[in-house]
């Protein structure tokens, strides 16, 4: 057993070695085969080239492209105070979750306003956490604005007091 291990230990050597040398000895060769060859240049630029480009108003389209010009994005008008509560705040303003004051509750927005409306305008917009309860950053709905959020803010502090 122990000169059949000597000889496939040999062999797996010389195997390694030839491999080595092979790659050595070939690598450079290839290498300025390739880069010499001028076909193999244009195919790689070809499959490397851009499946289209991008078009601006006035720019010239090179023949056999054609133009896609695309529209702007919409902006979208910044919400209202009532739209903000409709779709965000009501959601725990309304029924009063997790001692939210509820739209309306003079004594629950009292104890509120006796901070400041610039408390209860920066909880809004930062969140807070307290006795009665949590407010989230933004209730939550961080794609809104900070002037839509304060918006919100004025119309439930309007229609509570």
């Amino acid at each position: 057993m122990d000169h059949f291990s000597v000889v496939i230990g040999l062999l797996v050597t010389i195997a390694v070695v030839l491999a080595l040398a092979a790659v050595t000895i070939g690598s450079p060769i290839q290498r300025a085969g390739v880069d010499e060859n001028r076909v193999y240049q244009e195919q790689v630029s070809e499959r490397l080239r851009p499946f289209g480009r991008v078009v601006l108003t006035g720019e010239d389209t090179p023949s056999g492209q054609a133009a896609v010009v695309a529209a702007p994005a919409p902006v979208a008008a910044p919400l209202s105070g009532p739209q903000v509560f409709n779709q965000a705040c009501n959601a725990c303003h309304g029924p009063g979750v997790n001692g939210a004051p509820r739209l309306g509750d003079k004594a629950d927005w009292a104890t509120r306003l006796a901070q400041g409306e610039a408390t209860v305008k920066k909880h809004a917009l930062e969140g807070f956490q307290g006795a009665k309860g949590v407010m989230p950053a933004k209730g939550g709905f961080v794609d809104l604005s900070d002037e839509e959020v304060i918006a919100a803010v004025e119309y439930m502090l309007n229609e509570s007091r």
